[in-house]
Parts: structure tokens; C-alpha cells; sequence
């Protein structure tokens, strides 16, 4: 629904807490907070650009997303509460555009994120038709000196950046309607990678639980189809690690085919520093 607030968000949707979206600290996790984020995108209308595809005005397509990032600001959420997702628009391209969102619980906010979309033809990506263009131009935000997502380089789609490895089987459950691997699915895989790198990382027995500490976010880069069925493996190289927390670089291969990366951001808990050194790029 439109805003109503004086927030620069113009619309508002409000999104159900599931017990799926809690992460094992009882709270909402990073992955959690991404499906919220992607219900309030769903329940966005864009009227004119629907209109025009019903009447067959505009060429068979299917929507792609190039990056997506999401933040977990802080613990929160809890099964049945609800979370306030604001959306706008904050770029629109020749070809692509892109979302940016924060969500609140209880007046407060407890994550943000965006995601650039493009629209893909048999051709290729598409140029945005007028119809589109207007309908995004209702949910633009005011103008933002914010840096845009700087684009991953070369080094990080070879195998030979990334020193520590993953295995992975893609999930029948995890194919969307496009038939490939659904984002939201493949940002699980770089969580799982994460968290079999911290098994490792901390020396953790076979029996032992798991180091409670998932990535607080994630930015995620598309470079290719991640389909079913497929065994995949996920790189792991630690790019920086502070007092509090470990900054990862992680990429989704088949063999050597690089099909995505990712960054994400996790907390150090009682992971030794310099052990961690060693898996540093």
C-alpha cells in the first residue's frame, strides 16, 4: 500500500514473521529477511506494464536478477509478529532497474536491502518498455549519493581464488518457475558454504554442533544458470577479519564454470584469528 508516513519509501507492505525465517538465535536470519523483502517486491503492481503484457503488447520474457544485497541490522523478529517492508525504486536503466527496500518491526529498522532485475528475451536482456519506465517512475526515491554495487572482478569467477571448498547438491525444491535454481535458494547455498567453512575453521568434530554464526548479509552476483539437477561446489577465501567479525568471498562452480559470487558478512564469535589468516586471499 502507498505510503502515507512522510517516509521516502512510497510503498508500504506488511509481511507475516514465519518460523521458517528464524535463524537458530530464535531471530530473523539474512535469509529470512530476504524472503520478506521478496514478498513486498511480488505484491508490487505495476499496472500499465501488466496491462501490456496481457494484451500480448510486449514480447514473451522472463525476469532476471543481476545482484541482490541483504542486511540483518539486528535480532529481531519473532513467528507470527509482523515486519513493515518499504520498497522503492532507486535506479532505472535502459534495460534494468533497480529496488530498494528496509524493513521494520515494532517502529524500528532491522534490515535493508536491493535487488537490480533485468527482463530477458529469447535475444537477450530487453530495453524497458514506456508502460514499465511510468509504473517504476511512481515508486522512485529522492536522488542518493550512495556508491553503486561495485561489479566482482576477474580473479573472482577462477577456481584457484578460492582455497577452501563445498560441496553441494542442487534440490528439486529449489527449481522455480524459470525453470533454474531460485535466488533465494542459491543465497542458502552460500550460507550452507559458510557455515561448513566454519565447522572447519573452528576444528569442530564430527559430533559436535555447528558454530552458531551465519553471515548478518550477503550480496550476491548472477553470472550464470544454476539448474537441476547438478552437483555444485561453493569457494570459500576469507577477505578480511576484524575483532568482531569475518568478511567472506565466496563463488558457485560447476567443474570450472564459475556461476555466481557472492560477498557476505558474518560474525567472528571464538574463531582464531590467525588460524582464519590462512584462508585468507
Amino acid at each position: 500500500m502507498p505510503q502515507t508516513d512522510g517516509s521516502p519509501y512510497p510503498v508500504q507492505s506488511d509481511v507475516l514473521v514465519r518460523q521458517a525465517d528464524l535463524g537458530r538465535d530464535g531471530s530473523a536470519d539474512a535469509i529470512g529477511v530476504a524472503r520478506w523483502l521478496e514478498d513486498a517486491r511480488i505484491r508490487l503492481r505495476l499496472r500499465r506494464f501488466e496491462r501490456l503484457v496481457a494484451s500480448g503488447g510486449f514480447v514473451p520474457f522472463q525476469i532476471f536478477f543481476v545482484n541482490q544485497q541483504v542486511e540483518r541490522l539486528r535480532p529481531a523478529g519473532r513467528a507470527g509478529a509482523q515486519a513493515q517492508v518499504h520498497t522503492g525504486v532507486r535506479r532505472i536503466g535502459q534495460s534494468s532497474f533497480t529496488y530498494e527496500q528496509a524493513a521494520f518491526i515494532d517502529g524500528g529498522r532491522v534490515a535493508s536491502g536491493d535487488a537490480t532485475v533485468v527482463l530477458v528475451g529469447a535475444s537477450g536482456a530487453l530495453s524497458l518498455p514506456d508502460e514499465l519506465v511510468e509504473d517504476l517512475g511512481e515508486l522512485a526515491l529522492p536522488e542518493s549519493s550512495a556508491a553503486p554495487a561495485v561489479r566482482p572482478g576477474p580473479e573472482r569467477s577462477r577456481r584457484d581464488h578460492y582455497p577452501y571448498f563445498a560441496p553441494l547438491l542442487a534440490r528439486i525444491g529449489d527449481v522455480d518457475s524459470n525453470q533454474h535454481v531460485n535466488y533465494i535458494a542459491l543465497a542458502t547455498y552460500y550460507d550452507e558454504a559458510v557455515a561448513a567453512f566454519v565447522r572447519h575453521a573452528a576444528g569442530t568434530a564430527g559430533t559436535d554442533p555447528v558454530p552458531d554464526l551465519p553471515p548478518q548479509s550477503f550480496r550476491v552476483h548472477y553470472l550464470g544458470e544454476v539448474t537441476y539437477p547438478g552437483r555444485y561446489e561453493v569457494g570459500v577465501v576469507v577477505r578480511s577479519v576484524d575483532a568482531d567479525s569475518v568478511s567472506y568471498e565466496l563463488g558457485v562452480f560447476r567443474d570450472s564454470e564459475c556461476l555466481g559470487v557472492a560477498e557476505a558478512v558474518g560474525p567472528r564469535g571464538d574463531l582464531n584469528a590467525e588460524s582464519l589468516k590462512a584462508w585468507t586471499g
